[in-house]
Order: structure tokens, then C-alpha cells, then sequence
């Protein structure tokens, strides 16, 4: 046999071994399945569907490729294939869409077996959502942006009928706080179409800037669309501008720009829904044409904070009203939207009630006060966005001195606002700030990036439910759905705004799109730690907020025992913890109940999963001191408001945190602190602890200094130590131990003393916070 003959036996021998080697496949179960949102019905089969580079896609519709390339995209990048996309199915391996009139507008039916994938829809977003449930039913490695070669890419032969819940499915964003670019617009679209999100509220005017192009009002842009810089002092400790200010922080979107983010949302299925703040939250126009306000006094674009806000449109001048239809026709002309909305929330009337204007129009209508006269605007408005086919959109201020005939309303103020309106007959979109402000905390505060304040955990979201138990069948037909809410006050950055809405985003998503009877915590909490891998290939900044252990803290002040429960978000979460200096391991103690602890220790836990720890660590120390228990005596008793743990509240070893509504404070407004504590008996000392907060933005100022006084008798003291602190521009929250040590000397009585602004310069008075004195 010739050389050649042996090697194309060999070759041959080879080939067949590897026909005949039975490749492994992958056994799928429920579990394996992390679809968010939860479909509406599953029903798992035997076997899988299988791609690879000769997979097609097969389509009906142009406007389908689109929706393709989402996927097509996503091979290309983490599998190096260019899938093709032809009109004709081959005999196998393709994904087909084939239309079907007799599903609802947003329902989708998917039907995967070995051979084919078949996606059915009536409208392009059907489309576009079981493509986006094949996209999670594929290895969370297709979000990749580099080619894995070691990846099986397969899906579980299965059939999904689906459809969402809510029609208003929806996701606010406020740019005009804080600026973002377009770029990133485009981004949080991507992640809206990713969990099944079909509204982008574009918050695109407020008091602090004017962010889109209005060509027949150029100064709304030139002028409102930017500031004065005082980005480095608290929101609400900002002080006023005044028309001469230098303006250099902000932007807009030109025209164009919103086109191309409208064309894109659309390629997406989300409706974007303008919101063009009246009559209030807009001092950013005012400043730009003081004529628009009733005394057209000249204005800067605030910088910061402003409450109450005053200076708001004039209702009674005709000028006011051409004007805001001339922005609306452009506005409209720019957004396809079904919905305008108007804002029409936290006007205070009082210039309305002094302005001649105003006066005359209320007269002349037959208004009985500020009130109806807003309900004028609001109606008169209504009428002209009707008049172009549209519908109005408001928060739920608009209810106020009777509500528009075909308004819509958003309600904010809790749910009483949407109750009402579904009473009266009016659609509803439900976003309580209670479940639905993501610019509230969602973990420790001390542990967190600045937010505006509240604590709206991942699985408070997750509880959250548009129709209210007390709606009658008729009334919960108005709610259209819910929505989150994402204000920028404290939200400076894209990577800041990113962690406030995500994991979040997905917890409403379940909440809008799946049946309420489907849906279960520990479920979701399982597929979620999915989407967090994919998160991570996507770069998505998102909040580990969930895996954070919290501790509550008490004491016994009869014993000195402190008891410490320690919990997170996780029902039946795998917490270990270790004290003092024992390392947090796997073989770490598994926390089962509340320790108990009696002199100064350090607890240190984490959630553990596969034996391994997850998110930041908690480390906590109880410090036990020498005026533990002891009884302190105040020149001037702290406020009633923020009273702390009462008589003991200093020397209970249990200290606040950023949250200074979380009990542990004690408060002086307008003066300073001069407490008093006695050890019982002459002891060796040689420091003294304050703890403070500051948070300038509700008045909260540390100390400008704190001094530390001995005595044996209780009447002659002498200083031993000083700490001082001259102010300064804080824009975040901050905790802050004033120590003073000195050499060590035996003492009863021990006098702390932190002096306190007492009031702002601008006017104002001035917090004191104190959680604990220590004595060591």
C-alpha cells in the first residue's frame, strides 16, 4: 500500500471514530431557565436546538431586520459567525418569524424543537420580545464582546406563549438635574428592550435646565440650558444665581439629536413620552424669557434645590399660552409619542394670587381660587394637545380644582392620586414614590453612593402592584401599568445613574409584564443572579445592594448585652460571620440567630454562595466604653424630633448611620450641644469619641468644634482637649468621630461640648447631630 493509500485510510479511520463519538448534550431543567421577565406560560421539552454559523434567520417584514440584529450582533461579537438572513426557510436550523393576527399587540409565541425556532407575533414589538427571550434562554456568555470558542450555544427545546400584563411598561429619566449624553439615552433604551420595557419618560425640562432644541425660542437652549457651576456644595445648599452668573454646566439635545433617539427607541418598541414641565419647574425657561412669569423679574437657572417654587408661568397673560404652543407643535412634530406630558406638579400659586393678570383671568372665568385657575391651565392645555391627536399626561397635581376630560394622570403621592382618577373614569399610571423612585437608597446607607433619601430595596420593587387591592374590576381596567422614576439631583453621572436603576429595572419588569399569581421572590431571586452575569459582560454599573448584609442592633440596658440580628434581601441566606480577628472563610460560622454580645467586638459577614463570599463585606465593631450606661445631663435637652434611644441614647454603644432618620440620633436645631456624663466613680480616662453626621442638604452641619472638660467634683473642670472644624461645601453625607485624647488622669464627671453654627449665613438655621460619646 502506497504512502498516500495509508494516510487516506488513516484519515478515514479518524473521521468515522469521530462520527461515531457520541456528542454529550445538555440536559435542561426549569431551573436552568432565568427568563426575566417571567413568561406567562412554559412548557419544557426534550432536547435542544442547537446554533452555529450556518444558522438562519428567516423573515417576513424589511422592518424585521432590525430585530434580527440584536441577536445577529450579539454572535458576531461573542461567536464570530455572520448569520445569514434570507426570506426562504432552508429544510433546518433557522429561526423563523411568522405573523399571526390572532395574538394580542404585544404577545408572542415561541415554539423551539431541534430542527427550527419559530417565533409568532402580530405586531413588531411581539417580534422583538421573543427574540429578546431567546437572547435569555441562550448561556449568558452571548452578551460577550469577544469570541468564546468554548461555548455550546444552545437553547432548550420548549413552548412560551407570553404577553405582558400592563400596557405602560416604563422608565423615567431626568436630564435636566443632571445632563447625560445621548450615547447613553441610547443605552438604557438597549436595557429596556432587554426586559421587555416599552416607555422612555424623557424628563427633558425642570427649573435647573432646559434640555431640548425649540428653533422659534432659541434663549430656551442658549440660556436655559445651562448653569452656574456649584457642583461641589449639597444640592440644597446651592445658592441663588442671578442672571450675571457665569453659566458653564449643562447641555441639550439638538433636534436631531431626539430624531435619532426617537428612531431608535423604535427600533427598539419603546414609546418616548416628552415631558414639558408647566406651570411650575421652569425657571430654566423664565430665566431665558422673564416675560413668561407674572412680574418678569429676571432670574438665573438655578444651580441647586428650590423650594417652594414660586416662579412659575403666568396664568393670566394670553402670551403664556402661545408660547407653550409653539413649543408643543415642535415638540409634537419631534415625538410620534400617543402621550404629552405636562408635569403640572409642587406649583405654588402664591404669585398667581397677587398677579393683576392671573386675577383677571380668574374673574373673568369664573375661578373661586389659585387652584381652579391651575385646573384652567391644565384643561386649556388638554384641549390643544387634543386637538392634535394626542393625549395629556400628568402627575397627579392635575386632579387639583378638577381634573381635564380625557388626562391622563401619573400618580406619584402614594396611589391615592391613580384611585381617584380611575374613580372619575381617567386612565392611570401607577408610580408611588414608595415602591417606584429609584433615586431613593435600595441598601445601607453608609454603604451606598449618595442618594435623595428613602429606602426602596430590589424586593420592595418586586412587591410593587399598579392595581390597588380596593379597585373595583372597573376601576383597575384604567391603571395602563407602572413606572419608575429616576430624578438626577444627586445623580451626577452615567455610572451613578446606571446603579441607582439597575438590578431595580428588572424587579419592575416582572412586576409590569408577568401574572401576579406567577410571581415569587425566591424564584426571582434565583433567575436574577443570571441577569447579573450579564450584566457583567455588558458593563452594566449595577447595584450589588441586594447581597449586603444589614444588622439591627439592640441593647439591654439593664445587662450591657447587646443583641445583633444580621439579615439581607435573600430569603434563607446562606450568612456566615467570624468576630474579631478570625478570618471570614467558607468555614466561617453560619449565622442562625441574633449574638449576643457583651464587651467590644468586631463582627465581620458576608452572604456566602457556592461556599464563597458575595458583595462587599459587612464589618461592624460594638464598642463597649467606660460610660456605657451612665447617666448624661444636657444645658439644653435635645430636640424632640430626634430624640435617639432617650435618657441613654449617647452611651448605649449603638451608633447612627448616614440615615439620620434611623433612630440612633439626637438632634439640637439653632444651638449647640453641652452634655454632662458621670462615670459613677473616679476612673482613668485618656480620650474622648463624638459621633456626628452631616448631610448640609436638610441643614445638618458637623461641629465647628468640640471640646472635652474633666472634673472630680462636678462643678470645677478644666479643658483638656479641643477639636475644631471650620465649615465647608459638603454635596455628599458624611460621618464624622471628633477624638480628643490627652494624657491619662482619673475623673468622675466628663463635659463634652460641640459648638454648633447655629444659623447660615444666607439664613437658615443649622442642625446639630450627635449619636454617641465615648469614653475610653
Amino acid at each position: 500500500m502506497s504512502v498516500l493509500k495509508r494516510i487516506l485510510v488513516l484519515m478515514l479511520v479518524v473521521i468515522t471514530a469521530s462520527c461515531q463519538e457520541k456528542k454529550e448534550t445538555k440536559v435542561f431543567t426549569e431551573a436552568d431557565i432565568a427568563i426575566i421577565p417571567k413568561p406567562v406560560d412554559l412548557q419544557l421539552a426534550e432536547g435542544v436546538f442547537e446554533f452555529n454559523d450556518d444558522t438562519q434567520f428567516v423573515i417576513s417584514e424589511a422592518s424585521q431586520k432590525e430585530i434580527v440584529s440584536i441577536l445577529s450582533d450579539k454572535f458576531k461579537s461573542a461567536a464570530g459567525w455572520t448569520l445569514k438572513v434570507s426570506e426562504k426557510a432552508p429544510q433546518s436550523n433557522y429561526i423563523e418569524f411568522i405573523s399571526d393576527d390572532s395574538l394580542n399587540d404585544e404577545a408572542y409565541e415561541l415554539v423551539v424543537n431541534s430542527d427550527k425556532v419559530t417565533i409568532k407575533a402580530k405586531t413588531y414589538s411581539g417580534f422583538l420580545y421573543g427574540l429578546e427571550t431567546i437572547r435569555q434562554l441562550l448561556p449568558v456568555e452571548i452578551e460577550s464582546k469577544e469570541v468564546l470558542n468554548q461555548t455550546d450555544w444552545v437553547i432548550p427545546n420548549l413552548i412560551i406563549k407570553d404577553e405582558p400584563r400592563f400596557k405602560w411598561r416604563g422608565l423615567h429619566l431626568d436630564v435636566s438635574r443632571h445632563f447625560f449624553e445621548k450615547s447613553y439615552i441610547k443605552e438604557t433604551i438597549d436595557m429596556l428592550a432587554m426586559h421587555k420595557m416599552n416607555v422612555f419618560h424623557f424628563h427633558l425640562v425642570d427649573d435647573q435646565g432646559w434640555r431640548i432644541e425649540i428653533k422659534k425660542y432659541p434663549k430656551l437652549t442658549e440660556i436655559g440650558a445651562f448653569r452656574n457651576d456649584q457642583e461641589d456644595a449639597h444640592w440644597d445648599g446651592r445658592r441663588v444665581t442671578t442672571p450675571e452668573d457665569e453659566a458653564t454646566y449643562g447641555g441639550f439635545y439638538t433636534q436631531e439629536d431626539i430624531k435619532e433617539i426617537v428612531a431608535y427607541a423604535k427600533s427598539k418598541g419603546v414609546q418616548v413620552v416628552p415631558e414639558i414641565e408647566m406651570p411650575a419647574h421652569v425657571m430654566s425657561a423664565i430665566a431665558a424669557y422673564p416675560e413668561l412669569s407674572c412680574f418678569e423679574t429676571p432670574i438665573g437657572v438655578p444651580s441647586g434645590g428650590v423650594w417652594p417654587i414660586t416662579e412659575i408661568y403666568c396664568a393670566g397673560k394670553e402670551s403664556t399660552f402661545e408660547f407653550l404652543e409653539n413649543v408643543l407643535l415642535e415638540v409634537m412634530e419631534l415625538f410620534p409619542s400617543e402621550y404629552i406630558h405636562v408635569g403640572g406638579d409642587e406649583a405654588t400659586k402664591t404669585n398667581w394670587a397677587k398677579c393683576p393678570h392671573c386675577q383677571k383671568r380668574m374673574k373673568d372665568e369664573g375661578l373661586a381660587n389659585v387652584e381652579e385657575l391651575q385646573s384652567y391651565f391644565i384643561k386649556r392645555m388638554e384641549r390643544f394637545i387634543s386637538s392634535h391627536d394626542r393625549k395629556l399626561i400628568g402627575w397627579d397635581e392635575i386632579l387639583e380644582g378638577g381634573l381635564a376630560p380625557e388626562a391622563t394622570v401619573m400618580s406619584w403621592r402614594g396611589v391615592a392620586g391613580g384611585l381617584e382618577a380611575a374613580e372619575q373614569g381617567h386612565d392611570v399610571v401607577m408610580t408611588p414614590g414608595s415602591h417606584m423612585y429609584f433615586d431613593h437608597y435600595q441598601g445601607p446607607q453608609n454603604l451606598e453612593p449618595l442618594a435623595w433619601g428613602g429606602y426602596t430595596p430590589l424586593s420592595k420593587v418586586y412587591e410593587f402592584d399598579p392595581v390597588v387591592e380596593t379597585m373595583t374590576p372597573e376601576q383597575a381596567k384604567h391603571v395602563l401599568g407602572g413606572q419608575a422614576n429616576v430624578w438626577s439631583e444627586q445623580i451626577k453621572t452615567e455610572e451613578h445613574s446606571q446603579y441607582m436603576i439597575f438590578p431595580r429595572l428588572a424587579a419592575l419588569s416582572e412586576a409590569v409584564w408577568s401574572p401576579k399569581a406567577s410571581r415569587n421572590w425566591d424564584d426571582f431571586s434565583k433567575r436574577i443572579l443570571s441577569q447579573f452575569k450579564r450584566y457583567d459582560y455588558l458593563d452594566v454599573n449595577y447595584a450589588k445592594s441586594a447581597f449586603l448584609v444589614m444588622e439591627d442592633v439592640k441593647i439591654d440596658m439593664e445587662t450591657k448585652e447587646v443583641s445583633v440580628e444580621l439579615k439581607n434581601e435573600f430569603t434563607d441566606a446562606d450568612i456566615r460571620y467570624s468576630l474579631n480577628d478570625e478570618k471570614l472563610t467558607d468555614k466561617a460560622t453560619k449565622y442562625t440567630q441574633p449574638l449576643k454580645i457583651d464587651k467590644t467586638t468586631t463582627i465581620h459577614a458576608s452572604l456566602f454562595k457556592d461556599d464563597q463570599p458575595v458583595g462587599v463585606q459587612f464589618s461592624k465593631t460594638i464598642a463597649f466604653h467606660k460610660a456605657v450606661g451612665k447617666k448624661v445631663t444636657f444645658k439644653e435637652i435635645y430636640d424632640e424630633r430626634y430624640q435617639g434611644e432617650g435618657e441613654f441614647g449617647l452611651v448605649n454603644t449603638l451608633r447612627g448611620t448616614k440615615n439620620f432618620q434611623d433612630g440612633h440620633w439626637q438632634a439640637w436645631l439653632a444651638k449647640g450641644m453641652e452634655a454632662v456624663v458621670d462615670l459613677g466613680e473616679e476612673m482613668p480616662i485618656h480620650e474622648v469619641i463624638l459621633g456626628t453626621l452631616e448631610n448640609q442638604g436638610p441643614g445638618i452641619y458637623f461641629p465647628t468644634a468640640v471640646k472635652v472638660y474633666v472634673s472630680n467634683d462636678g462643678k470645677s473642670y478644666k479643658e483638656v482637649g479641643v477639636e475644631k472644624r471650620p465649615f465647608a461645601k459638603n454635596p455628599s453625607f458624611d460621618l464624622k468621630d471628633f477624638k480628643i485624647t490627652f494624657d491619662e488622669q482619673s475623673v468622675r464627671y466628663v463635659k463634652v461640648v460641640a459648638e454648633s453654627m447655629k444659623t447660615l449665613p444666607n439664613g437658615g438655621d443649622v442642625w446639630l447631630f450627635v449619636d454617641e460619646i465615648v469614653i475610653n
